[in-house]
């Protein structure tokens, strides 16, 4: 592309942001003039920071300004949550959302300094993806059926993994315990990755994860699902039951990703970058790269997503409470 290409790319590219924000204005839409942020809690890498970047791509493409993904880690993902309250409620700084900081660690972490559905605004729901109950290729257990029977006629020889006390797997294991009436023992790790490993070492039975999180090890054939946490069954892993079809009633358990603002933001930014998310998460594009990264595309208006987080926020609570998980 020579210099003459480049340049006239360039006034067409400007010219239609240009449009695109007088339409906004005769329409009477909140218009960002300058770049926004998206306040990403976790390292960089991971499958919130990737999902955190891909929200920047479809609101820089809808909104006429730039938006930047900022990595700000620590104390499960709360220093960050803290550093969107700490930036004006104007619209240009967002949250990138997931259990831990919002549905979790307010549970968990009694000191925190704010709480989730008065200090913030939801403000677009992105996707979300099932919990997967997970075995090693050459496991005898072929169901859900046959792990509780398992079980029950060994109460606390069997053992799940998981990526940590009080992370998405440690829930969804003291969840199935719960709902299934089975007694499993907890084996925690620091992370996925060595829960993972030895899971296919058959050093512990089985696992509850968040379905990014072993879709690799699902691809390469060194794990088998046995059912997945949602209610429905999903085209991500299809020709799977879900753990409710497999007689274990009540069972739910699937992580989610969204944006939310501080508390006050005016309403029209907020319906501004739902619209656009809610817009740009429907393309075919897009809805395959969330398929690759394992997400199914939700959507829904922000009142929809608050009514979700909340009974995410009391369900997580009450389990926890019930489970007695604590980070002592």
């Amino acid at each position: 592309m020579n210099r003459r290409t480049l340049l006239a790319t360039g006034l067409f590219a400007s010219a239609g942001r240009g449009a695109r924000a007088q339409q906004a204005r005769t329409d009477g839409a909140w218009v960002p003039t300058r770049p926004l942020r998206i306040v990403v809690p976790f390292a960089a890498g991971g499958s919130t920071d990737i999902l955190a970047r891909l929200c920047a791509q479809l609101l820089t493409e809808r909104l006429g300004q730039s938006v930047v993904a900022e990595n700000v880690t620590g104390a499960g993902g709360t220093i960050g949550a803290q550093r969107v309250l700490d930036a004006p409620a104007d619209g240009y700084t967002l949250l990138a959302g997931t259990p831990g900081p919002i549905t979790i660690n307010p549970h968990l972490q009694p000191r925190i300094p704010y709480a989730p559905l008065r200090d913030f605004e939801p403000v677009a729901f992105v996707g979300d993806s099932p919990a997967v109950v997970v075995v090693r290729r050459d496991s005898p257990i072929r169901s859900v059926r046959e792990l509780v029977e398992r079980a029950k006629a060994t109460p606390g020889r069997m053992s799940y993994a998981s990526a940590g006390v009080g992370s998405f797997a440690h829930l969804s294991g003291e969840l199935f315990k719960w709902r299934a009436d089975v007694d499993l023992v907890h084996v925690p790790y620091r992370g996925t990755a060595p829960a993972a490993t030895d899971l296919i070492a058959g050093r512990v039975d089985v696992m509850f994860e968040n379905y990014p999180s072993v879709q690799g090890y699902l691809a390469a054939g060194e794990l088998r699902a046995l059912a997945i946490g949602a209610v429905r069954r999903s085209a991500l892993l299809p020709g799977v039951p879900t753990v409710a079809e497999e007689g274990v009633s009540g069972y739910e358990s699937t992580s989610w990703f969204g944006l939310l603002a501080r508390a006050g933001t005016p309403e029209a930014a907020i319906a501004r970058v739902n619209a656009a998310i809610d817009a740009g998460i429907r393309e075919p594009a897009v809805a395959a790269r969330l398929a690759s990264l394992g997400i199914e595309p939700a959507g829904g208006t922000p009142a929809a997503f608050r009514a979700y987080l909340a009974r995410r926020l009391e369900e997580t609570g009450k389990l926890i409470r019930t489970a007695r998980i604590t980070l002592d």
